[in-house]
């Protein structure tokens, strides 16, 4: 069968759906993927064929995190925040004609579309010119529901959620709109979300239900007139070595496990203090700390004895060695964490950060809070907290819960190829 994987965003984006493009490809499948252009390099390693569509992933990066920086520390900026948004939704909303067009190619004679969160909309328009399936990957709760606004009345918490995405879509209607002419539909009725659920398309959940109790029981019960097609499958990960994770092993095992801290691909808004902050804290502690930097720039920061400052590591092999991970909240990061049994300090940066920081603090296996209200003493504090033996005992009994990579790319692929035999033509 032919599957097309077309989603955007950073590499945190990209890596659920290419973990299921890869395990599509050893069965025997022909696999495209349309992704950003400074990502194709990353993809066809992995083993799809990519091409590249929009604009790079990196271009958004600072005015995604002076977006939600702003609008949790001063929500009163309206001029600000129209700003960044429009940093951010700007490349995307410019170039949505010619993405389609990309995707339109590669469609041709698919028996699948199988999308992502920053690109379904459009790749729902798509599926439905082609009368061919669609299927779109959650790596959280995007649907409404009650779980995760934990904070506000089941029934408030489902309406905020649609409200929300009523409001996206009426931020894209008209180049949406514009690209419907274009495929010969008619325009857009309600939310992309409402749609695409309507249409029966497989809404796969691409983390555990034990990261969000209740969850799968509130969308059982919520079927209405149509059953919904929303599987949990795991978190997709690929796990890929890193040249620096033999480095990392020998400094891990010279001395006692350290404090793991990591912050994504959106780089910090100041790299020395935050290296400084975390250096002092846990000097404070008596621990030791390894700097993940992915998107940082860490190399004009002081230097400590205690510190060492990486590019990009393994999770997989390198959490497990830790005592606890500091991070962003990221929507694989979080449950590879999970996985790897150890307690979590979400230092967040946007919504889905802040989800997924409630998660583990209603779960008690860790703590959260907004990276910009972050101090040296907050930081030293937040560290006891999560190292203390309850929430590492918690870590430990969750990790039991947290399907394996494999599984979870396997379950994922399985979804696909049936979802996708059921409405082949005869």
């Amino acid at each position: 069968m032919k599957f097309v994987l077309a989603t955007w965003g950073s590499r945190g984006d990209i890596e659920p759906n290419l973990a299921v493009g890869r395990e599509l490809v050893d069965r025997g499948h022909e696999v495209w993927m349309a992704v950003p252009p400074d990502l194709l390099g990353f993809v066809e390693a992995a083993g799809p064929k990519a091409v590249a569509f929009g604009p790079n992933s990196r271009s958004i990066l600072d005015a995604h995190r002076d977006f939600w920086t702003c609008f949790f520390r001063h929500p009163w900026k309206v001029r600000e925040l129209v700003r960044s948004r429009v940093e951010i939704a700007g490349p995307l909303l410019q170039g949505w004609q010619d993405m389609s067009s990309t995707l339109m190619s590669l469609a041709d004679g698919a028996d699948l579309i199988f999308t992502g969160i920053n690109f379904e909309d459009a790749a729902a328009n798509v599926a439905e010119h082609y009368d061919i399936p669609l299927a779109t990957l959650h790596y959280f709760p995007l649907r409404p529901n009650a779980v995760v606004l934990p904070f506000l009345p089941a029934w408030l918490g489902r309406a905020v959620v649609k409200a929300f995405w009523w409001v996206s879509w009426r931020g894209t209607k008209k180049v949406e709109d514009q690209q419907r002419r274009e495929l010969g539909l008619g325009k857009s009725s309600g939310s992309a979300p409402r749609r695409i659920t309507e249409r029966g398309s497989l809404e796969m959940q691409a983390y555990d239900e034990a990261c969000f109790p209740g969850l799968a029981d509130e969308w059982a019960g919520d079927a209405g007139k149509r059953p919904l097609n929303r599987p949990f499958v795991g978190t997709l990960t690929l796990e890929l070595p890193t040249e620096s994770d033999e480095e990392v092993a020998r400094w891990i095992a010279a001395g006692t496990p350290p404090i793991f801290f990591g912050f994504g691909s959106i780089p910090v808004e100041s790299p020395a203090d935050t290296i400084a902050m975390i250096a002092t804290a846990c000097s404070r502690l008596g621990e030791r700390a390894l700097i993940g930097a992915a998107g940082t720039d860490f190399g004009n920061g002081p230097q400590f004895e205690h510190v060492k400052v990486v590019g990009t590591v393994n999770y997989a092999t390198t959490f497990p060695a830790c005592r606890a991970v500091v991070h962003h909240g990221g929507s694989s990061t979080t449950p590879i964490v999970m996985r790897a049994g150890v307690p979590q300090l979400i230092l967040y940066w946007d919504l889905v950060h802040a989800i997924y920081g409630a998660a583990v603090k209603r779960l008690k296996v860790g703590t959260a809070r907004r990276f910009s209200t972050a101090t040296e003493d907050s930081l030293v504090a937040d560290l006891r907290t999560i190292l203390a033996p309850d929430h590492v005992a918690r870590a430990g009994e969750l990790a039991t819960r947290i399907t394996e990579p494999a599984k979870s790319a396997a379950a994922a692929a399985d979804c696909l190829e049936s979802f996708a035999r059921r409405h082949r033509m005869p």
